[in-house]
């Protein structure tokens, strides 16, 4: 039964229709529980989206957690302590906890939950309830492999973005004392200059200061694109291995009734023959 549950509770498989379902009814409701952070007041029908919602993530939580040795392939305690310290187990526990506060606001038999008041600052962190879309989406699950794939190679370029920033901003920071307060503005634009995004709340004002923002710019051109070529080439690779994937997939449901054929006519020539 635990087994069932957690095949349903995954993302789904070609043939899995509960697990679909189980999917679309998880997605709907991440969808539905982000539309109240778009408005600034918080209305009735607000608040009710809320309650549901938030009632079927708790029941998606406990129903993790409750076969998490099958998601680790360990059926022993240790699976079941591992699993709320993972990445979507903590992004679930952050999408549910700002909203017990409303569940005791509906449930007053719990005052315990009054307590949790303090919770409302925390309220804003509703919207990593997004992240739970993650399980369900293939393009995220894609990029998430292309990024993984391509760790050491983001890794040079981020590291090359690092270093070019902080000599810009020392050079900078050197060249025009009176233009930056402290060092962090000096690193702020030469960050924004490496971006080419501009904002022109701080510039340099000599000629050498504009010679140096010059070069930033040019130079962050080139910075910025490198990480865009790299997934995109690695984005390319992976279509390219699902597409062999699903291909080596289809010639094994085809080519094994090929073979039982042929070998069914083979037994009726020899029949035949004797």
């Amino acid at each position: 039964m635990r087994k069932r549950i957690y095949e349903i509770i995954e993302a789904a498989q070609d043939d899995d229709r509960a697990s679909a379902i189980y999917d679309s009814i998880i997605l709907l409701c991440v969808i539905a529980s982000l539309i109240p952070l778009a408005f600034k007041e918080s209305t009735t029908l607000f608040d009710i989206i809320d309650k549901i919602t938030v009632t079927v993530f708790i029941i998606d939580y406990i129903l993790r957690w409750s076969t998490a040795d099958y998601k680790f392939d360990d059926h022993s305690l240790k699976s079941f302590i591992k699993y709320p310290f993972t990445f979507m187990a903590l992004v679930d526990l952050v999408s549910i906890l700002p909203s017990i506060t409303l569940m005791s606001d509906a449930f007053k038999i719990f005052r315990i939950f009054r307590m949790l008041k303090v919770m409302r600052v925390f309220r804003t962190m509703r919207v990593f309830r997004v992240f739970k879309a993650a399980r369900y989406s293939k393009s995220i699950e894609i990029i998430g492999n292309v990024i993984r794939n391509s760790t050491d190679a983001l890794m040079a370029v981020g590291t090359l973005a690092f270093l070019y920033v902080i000599i810009s901003a020392l050079i900078v920071f050197n060249i025009e004392p009176d233009t930056f307060n402290n060092f962090f503005e000096a690193i702020y634009w030469a960050t924004v200059s490496l971006t080419t995004v501009g904002y022109g709340d701080i510039y340099p004002i000599t000629n050498t200061g504009k010679f140096v923002a010059m070069v930033s710019s040019i130079f962050g051109i080139a910075i910025v694109a490198l990480p865009s070529g790299i997934i995109t080439a690695g984005y390319m690779e992976e279509l390219a291995k699902m597409r062999k994937e699903k291909t080596e997939k289809k010639k094994g449901k085809h080519g094994e009734p090929k073979q039982e054929e042929s070998s069914l006519e083979g037994d009726i020539l020899e029949e035949h023959n004797d």
